[in-house]
């Protein structure tokens, strides 16, 4: 089974993450290790395919919370496990129950407050990132926990990059022009995570409170992605978790 760790999350000894791969369980195509139910995989599959993840992590798989990603900027504060409903964002201060965000290409970014101990996960596609979905939940753990900027630690997870991430001209016109280059062919191409990183600098989190993931989940076949496998794409999941 393939686990992307965080170097900068994991340093914690009361935090655990991890993001799944293409790979596990022997599971094949089309969707191999598939952790979402939007891909017409069956329900018991993806389940199994979930607790096999959480248990390779050290996690229980019953205190899993998990959202229907809708690329929107809906943020869900989580209370208990289980489903939270259509949102694109989860937070938590509960220890014990596992955050989530699924991606297959989207950026995902996982963020940690090491002195109030706070953690959230934020699912920001391009829709998600247009509609600045990462400011507003550093806006709203600082508004409402007093989360503090220097506390605060973010890991931005594989992403599908920007050489590989041909958008449309409707698609580009919601970005800044230092985020796109421009393609003879009227087309654009964007780096969403570079976009989501600058928000985490703009609201004041120190460099190095940051890691950046430079795999390309296009590029990396041991990585979902839609742009690459179209309907053949399953879904990947990072997890965070105060234990």
């Amino acid at each position: 089974m393939i686990i992307i760790e965080s170097q900068i999350l994991n340093s914690f000894t009361d935090v655990k993450f991890g993001f799944s791969g293409k790979y596990g369980l022997g599971k094949k195509s089309p969707h191999w290790f598939n952790i979402s139910y939007s891909v017409g995989e069956n329900k018991e599959e993806v389940n199994a395919n979930r607790k096999a993840f959480l248990n390779e992590l050290g996690l229980d798989y019953e205190n899993l919370a998990w959202q229907k990603q809708i690329h929107s900027n809906r943020i869900k504060i989580v209370n208990k496990p289980g489903f939270q409903g259509e949102n694109d964002a989860l937070i938590t201060t509960k220890r014990g129950i596992v955050i989530s965000a699924f991606s297959a290409d989207c950026t995902t970014i996982f963020l940690y407050e090491a002195k109030k101990k706070i953690i959230a996960a934020v699912h920001s596609g391009w829709r998600g990132t247009a509609k600045k979905i990462l400011p507003k939940v550093l806006q709203l753990l600082s508004d409402k926990f007093n989360a503090s900027k220097k506390n605060l630690f973010a890991f931005i997870a594989p992403a599908i990059s920007q050489k590989n991430y041909e958008v449309g001209k409707d698609t580009a016109s919601f970005f800044d022009d230092k985020y796109l280059i421009h393609l003879n062919n009227g087309k654009y191409l964007l780096d969403v995570s570079r976009i989501n990183y600058d928000y985490l600098i703009d609201f004041g989190i120190p460099k190095k409170n940051i890691e950046f993931s430079k795999l390309c989940s296009f590029e990396a076949d041991f990585l979902h992605s839609y742009r690459r496998d179209k309907q053949k794409s399953g879904r990947a999941i990072g997890v965070v978790s105060l234990i």
